[in-house]
């Protein structure tokens, strides 16, 4: 470790202010506290500062799709996502608004600079334009037949499937996503970021290391052409900025989130006596560092350094993307439960399990992570409670119960603690480069070595014999000594346990620079446990929890007549529908389940092949009469675990709940197995 103090800044993507913040968006705030936590714990000076990002055409919709000012709902928005930060235990200093001051200034700013440097120009373009609402649509706000593949249902800036990038005018059968209109062409001035003004620049600096070597390629191939120029303005209605010296003209969302960053800062400054210029001047000797997701590296990689070059700012040393997070191998669901909001899982686990889970699969690439619920149950019990925790545990009683709660004059093995000691460079160079898989196998590594340490000296056998017993003293100190250790090692990643530790131990805040000085002759406090295991039901019922939440949020109102029908669900494509395999099923056997107040369990012949099936309409059939019936089942719905057992598909049935559920059944003839097309 060098003796230089590093001035850093930092931050991660901006989440946007009409939304919870879920478990995917949590995977990036983690990864960068983890990050900042690991420098401040080194003795650096790091500031880390993010905000809502508040403008743009969504906000402005959904904020009158609530009966709200938009100014309402990005408050009520920031008190969710400070609060929801703050449970996940991410340390930010300072959590903002792109809707501020200091973003307006620097907004207009960038853009004059930029300007008065022939950087902007000013073209007629052809827009969509919704008649119905009487607005220009944004490109994610039209929708149709991709013009490459002609896949159905993708926006108007790329396409999903094949990836292609194109005008919303390209689009084959436009429609408006706001209102369903065909919306209409119609010219409109707008101004343009001379992207290729920088192509020298960007060359030099994607070539620099200053983000992962699969991102700088694929940026760099669009240099195979000419740089496009970047529409940095929008149309009113726009809930943002106005572009100084135009009329109903806004700066695009994109134009100024990033510069939220300096925002951000700059108010922290302003609260905090800090120098702004120290950290963002051009010649600047602090470092800086974006966290984001590889889906906004575009922006982030090409526009955000050439727009900081342009207006004489320091660029960023780093911009470090990540992949994206999937549960149980698949992308979260909201049928399936998996859809995770960060306030759901609280209600149910520790937050610093989940920090762990995603630091131990966390690497430096953009590979994406998987959050598998069975592996996540099985890494937190083995790794910090059967092993670090277990450390404190088997010791802590033997040092308060015959030593008074004073550890020994010294260690039993000081080489096994300097080897403890020295792994901790190969430990602190994991964290700098982002690599906390690496770290965390290293030291679960130690941890094990500390438990067979235990094991071997048997202190619960030497405490016996009153010749022996003085021993167990010094091997005890070892052991609390050795887990101190991995507690400086893991104080990034886990604060909290970190803190409690700190609390047994009688010490004060573990700090990485005391790992040379082990703890002697000290009086700890009695121990008590630290963490606790994860349990199969706390992980149902957050699934439950989650599934429950989006049924209530998309029931519909109660009443007499057509308003209690349920809505026309959002539009599937073809090529969706087909995915669905509806099959005939006989029922061979149905049951009551035990303890189960909804359910039935099925057996069922879908033509060859039995099936087990959970169905919730216990209120509406006595299962007796249904045995020989046939149903309509989804044959290819992936089983799903819950708590009576696996049920392997769907039965299908229509009604709006409770006494009112009507099986489907297929008209005479049909027989088991037999597809429905």
């Amino acid at each position: 470790m060098t003796n230089s103090i590093r001035k850093i800044l930092v931050t991660s993507a901006l989440p946007y202010a009409n939304g919870q913040i879920h478990l995917g968006h949590l995977l990036e705030y983690i990864q960068t506290d983890i990050w900042v936590r690991f420098q401040r714990h080194r003795g650096n000076q790091c500031y880390f500062v993010c905000a809502d990002d508040a403008h743009g055409t969504p906000i402005m919709l959904k904020a009158e799709e609530e009966g709200i000012s938009p100014q309402e709902l990005i408050d009520r928005v920031h008190v969710e996502h400070t609060r929801d930060f703050n449970h996940f235990l991410v340390s930010f200093d300072n959590y903002y608004s792109t809707h501020s001051p200091e973003n307006k200034h620097f907004s207009e700013l960038i853009y004059n600079r930029l300007n008065a440097k022939g950087h902007i120009n000013r073209r007629t373009i052809t827009q969509l334009y919704d008649p119905e609402k009487q607005m220009f649509l944004p490109d994610r706000f039209v929708k149709g037949t991709c013009p490459s593949c002609k896949s159905d249902d993708q926006y108007g800036d790329n396409c999903e499937v094949c990836g292609s990038t194109y005008s919303p005018t390209d689009l084959i059968d436009p429609k408006s996503a706001i209102s369903g209109a065909v919306p209409e062409e119609r010219e409109s001035e707008q101004l343009f970021f001379k992207l290729g003004d920088f192509r020298e620049f960007l060359g030099e600096w994607l070539d620099q290391g200053h983000t992962q070597k699969e991102i700088a390629n694929k940026q760099k191939e669009l240099f195979e052409q000419e740089l496009f120029e970047w529409d940095i303005s929008r149309n009113a209605p726009y809930w943002g900025f106005e572009i100084p010296g135009e009329t109903n003209k806004y700066f695009y969302v994109w134009m100024d989130a990033p510069i939220g960053y300096l925002a951000s800062f700059q108010n922290l400054c302003d609260r905090e006596g800090l120098d702004f210029d120290e950290y963002m001047n051009k010649d600047s000797n602090c470092e800086l560092y974006h966290f984001i997701g590889k889906d906004i590296a575009r922006f982030h990689t090409l526009f955000w350094p050439a727009q900081l070059h342009g207006a004489d700012f320091r660029t960023p040393n780093g911009v470090w993307a990540h992949g994206f997070l999937t549960v149980n191998g698949q992308k979260m669901s909201k049928s399936r439960g998996t859809f995770i909001m960060a306030q759901t899982y609280m209600n149910h686990l520790n937050p610093e399990y989940l920090r762990y889970y995603f630091a131990a699969k966390l690497d430096n690439s953009i590979e994406d992570l998987d959050l598998n619920l069975e592996d996540f149950q099985a890494r937190v019990n083995s790794d910090l409670v059967g092993k670090l925790v277990n450390i404190a545990s088997r010791c802590a009683g033997f040092i308060t119960k015959v030593f008074d709660g004073k550890l020994g004059a010294e260690l039993a093995d000081r080489a096994t603690y300097d080897q403890f000691v020295a792994a901790g460079e190969q430990i602190a160079q994991s964290y700098e480069n982002r690599r906390y898989s690496k770290a965390m196998r290293n030291i679960m590594a130690l941890a094990d070595q500390a438990n067979q340490y235990i094991d071997a000296a048997k202190p619960w056998v030497l405490v016996k014999d009153d010749e022996t017993r003085p021993q167990v003293q010094d091997i005890c100190t070892q052991g609390l000594n050795l887990f101190r250790l991995l507690l400086i090692y893991l104080k990034p990643v886990l604060p909290v346990t970190a803190e409690n530790a700190e609390s047994f131990l009688n010490i004060d805040p573990l700090c990485w620079k005391d790992i040379s000085t082990p703890l002697l002759n000290h009086s700890i406090n009695r121990f008590k446990p630290l963490l606790t295991r994860i349990e199969e039901k706390q992980l149902q019922a957050m699934i439950e929890e989650t599934r429950e939440a989006m049924e209530t949020k998309h029931k519909p109102a109660s009443g007499p007549g057509p308003l209690a029908d349920d809505p026309i669900s959002d539009e599937i494509n073809i090529d969706e529908f087909f995915k669905v395999d509806l099959r005939v099923a006989k029922i061979l056997e149905a049951g009551h389940v035990e303890g189960a107040d909804k359910l039935l369990q099925f057996t069922l012949d879908i033509g060859g092949e039995t099936r087990n099936i959970f169905s919730g309409i216990k209120s509406a059939y006595d299962p007796d009469t249904l045995v020989g019936r046939l149903t309509v089942v989804v044959a290819n719905l992936a089983p799903r675990k819950m708590k009576f057992g696996i049920s392997e598909g769907m039965i299908l049935c229509a009604g709006s709940g409770d006494k009112e559920i009507y099986l489907l059944e297929p008209d005479s003839g049909a027989k088991p197995g037999m597809r429905i097309t």
